[in-house]
């Protein structure tokens, strides 16, 4: 186990795969998360529902790949248009929750988006998910 969060849930292990093959070799893949790197700084959002701060991502749609579902979140929370660096898969045990009465093993897809420090000043103005991230930090 390499983390756990307030809710129980764990971080079993981080997987370096191919990302074509990932879709292929690990299900469920549940979410894709971005980890924002500005210089030698992390950018978080404030999860109005949840309470807390957390790093952006969020659920494929139907018929998305998980490049897309990135995309497409990185343009709705950090309110940006960017190429992602695919990391790997983050393997989680989650607890009972919203979603499922059953704790149960999910895969993360780990994108890496790096920014420039004058952008910040523009994310609040120009982020489109105001109703679940409050502010970005």
């Amino acid at each position: 186990m390499l983390a756990i969060d307030q809710s129980g849930n764990k971080l079993l292990d981080f997987i370096k795969v191919n990302e074509k093959d990932a879709p292929l070799q690990y299900e469920p893949i549940t979410v894709c998360l971005a980890v924002v790197k500005i210089d030698d700084d992390y950018l978080m959002g404030f999860n109005h529902w949840r309470k807390c701060w957390e790093i952006f991502g969020g659920c494929p749609e139907k018929g998305e790949t998980l490049r897309q579902t990135m995309v497409r979140e990185a343009k709705e929370e950090i309110g940006i248009a960017c190429e992602p660096i695919w990391l790997g898969l983050a393997h989680f045990e989650i607890q009972p929750d919203y979603y499922s009465n059953e704790v149960r093993e999910e895969y993360g897809a780990i994108y890496g988006i790096t920014l420039d420090k004058d952008i910040l000043r523009r994310i609040e103005r120009i982020r489109i998910d105001r109703e679940e991230i409050e502010k970005s930090h």
